[in-house]
């Protein structure tokens, strides 16, 4: 009768494990000893609290950096939003600095400023849009590992999102982004800022920045700094945990 029980215990973890994670059966092979250790003491308790801890961390997790999203983009999706905060604001390209030198050297500053501020307002633009693509990244999140990461750094959480998510992110952000930029004229005021270097800009060519690609890269990046901020003060604030799996596990 008991070994019947162990066994529909044993199976009723696997059929959860399987409709809740596929990435399950990875990380259940790294508890093969435990499981066996739990069979062989008749303590079928032990099995269904590991499942279950590990997979309300993961849930957790996934809370959290669903509420750092929406953090994120209703910080940064709004007028000033990118312009206005020192931590995620888009600067002039490294690589495009000595054209800004040129520019204020010879009186043309506002072109060089119009650039930047059309820049961020093309991120502020785009923001709005990245919402779904960042939850659906955030879906991905298997459970093996959870408690590595909540274990980790205070933004070990967003580090795991950028880490396994920042390519596909690119792929589906840059699309939006572009379209940004072209409302908001980047392109044109980058020509336009060209035109007023003079004899100087016949050295430089005007294809060889990828403002586009740059523009996307700093939209991603201010996006994980305010979903970082978020999940820091998810973990270092009990108020900051507004459901009842994230009292459960932060607060533990």
């Amino acid at each position: 009768m008991k070994t019947l029980i162990l066994l529909t215990a044993f199976s009723i973890t696997l059929i959860t494990a399987t409709t809740t994670q596929a990435g399950w059966f990875d990380w259940f092979e790294k508890k093969t000893d435990e499981v066996i250790d739990a069979v062989k003491s008749g303590d079928t308790s032990k099995m269904v609290e590991v499942a279950l801890s590990n997979e309300q961390i993961a849930n957790a997790l996934k809370q959290a950096l669903d509420k750092g999203a929406d953090f994120a983009v209703e910080e940064l999706g709004k007028a000033g939003g990118f312009e206005n905060n020192p931590k995620v604001r888009i600067p002039m390209p490294e690589s495009l600095q000595s054209v800004e030198k040129i520019l204020r050297k010879v009186g043309q500053d506002k072109y060089a400023d119009e650039f930047e501020m059309t820049m961020n307002s093309a991120a502020e633009q785009a923001v709005p849009l990245t919402l779904n693509v960042l939850k659906e990244a955030i879906k991905q999140m298997t459970v093996e590992d959870a408690r590595a990461i909540l274990d980790g750094e205070t933004d070990a959480a967003t580090q795991y999102l950028k880490r396994v998510g920042s390519d596909d992110l690119r792929r589906q952000i840059s699309p939006i982004v572009q379209d940004a930029t072209a409302k908001t004229g980047v392109t044109k005021v980058y020509k336009t800022m060209y035109d007023k270097m003079g004899f100087a800009g016949e050295y430089i060519n005007l294809e060889d920045y990828d403002v586009d690609r740059y523009v996307t890269d700093k939209t991603m990046e201010g996006l994980f700094v305010k979903i970082a901020e978020e999940e820091k003060k998810i973990r270092e604030n009990p108020q900051e945990r507004t459901t009842e799996l994230l009292k459960q596990v932060f607060g533990g």
